[in-house]
């Protein structure tokens, strides 16, 4: 049974930053209860099986794992293993790739400057909070969150709540009540909260987004390609920079060691938003399970 693996850092611009994440290839023999437990013994935020390095039906299949369960659909899971496909697998010559995942079929395409651009499923939109029950989650007062634009439920596969605050200083301030954080899952579709600012440690940044995922065993990401759509397209229907597209650079990562580097893209057409989402990968070490 093969058991080898790749371990990448994603939406990173240099090693050992961005989001890390370990990829098996051929991963066919291994059973869904084994995976699981290789997810919880690496126990990064995520760690995708390529079942084949074979194409099936015009992509690869793949599973992606938290330690804690199986999901649908993450963003910096898709972007490495595309990587790992392209320049493991396909020799590095392949302009774009096709991750068959449980959410549907995700295309990655690669571009010249070393940025790989996954195209996320149509975001919906789902229940809107009110900010006092957020504030006492994230241990802010209600008047640093920014009461213009809703707190709101987006999903493009993997559901979070969106956020908005007014500062960098809010943003840096959060620290999740877990007690408080699993009362308010209880009943909702979002496991995952998202908050953002319009306000940057780097100037060349666009805006800075911290992501809190306890219930999937990760109490804070580094990089989140998921959660990252879902904020692409509630900018884009809230017209938050003025304009219904959105071409922006998004932060994240810096306030656990981890600086990571998103590139967000939506597209408005009318009632729908196409959602775009890229970055580079490293890979950083390779070896095998016994």
């Amino acid at each position: 049974m093969n058991k080898n693996f790749y371990i990448l850092d994603v939406f990173a611009e240099k090693k050992y930053a961005g989001n890390q994440l370990a990829v098996f290839r051929n991963a066919a023999g291994i059973s869904g209860e084994e995976m699981q437990k290789l997810a919880r013994e690496v126990n990064f935020s995520e760690t995708t099986f390529i079942l084949s390095d074979e194409q099936v039906n015009g992509g690869f299949d793949v599973r992606i794992f938290t330690p804690n369960e199986e999901v649908p659909f993450a963003g910096h899971p898709t972007i490495g293993t595309a990587h790992i496909i392209r320049n493991e697998i396909l020799g590095g010559a392949a302009e774009s790739v096709t991750l068959k995942l449980k959410v549907g079929q995700i295309p990655v395409t690669f571009s010249a400057d070393g940025y790989s651009w996954m195209k996320q499923v149509e975001p919906k939109f789902g229940q809107r909070h009110q900010p006092e029950a957020l504030a006492e989650v994230l241990g802010l007062d209600v008047r640093e969150i920014d009461d213009r634009f809703p707190i709101e439920e987006v999903s493009t596969g993997l559901p979070f709540f969106i956020v908005p605050l007014k500062s960098l200083a809010a943003l840096k301030k959060a620290k999740v009540n877990r007690e408080k954080y699993f009362v308010l899952i209880q009943n909702t579709v979002a496991k995952g909260i998202l908050i953002f600012c319009p306000e940057a440690h780097e100037p060349q940044n666009d805006i800075s987004v911290r992501v809190f995922v306890d219930y999937y065993g990760v109490p804070e990401d580094p990089a989140t390609g998921s959660g990252n759509g879902c904020l692409a397209g509630y900018l884009a229907k809230h017209h938050y920079f003025g304009r219904e597209n959105v071409d922006v650079r998004s932060e994240q990562g810096y306030e656990i060691g981890r600086p990571s580097l998103l590139l967000l893209k939506a597209e408005q057409r009318g009632q729908h938003i196409n959602i775009f989402v890229g970055g580079k990968s490293v890979i950083v070490a390779q070896g095998g399970f016994i």
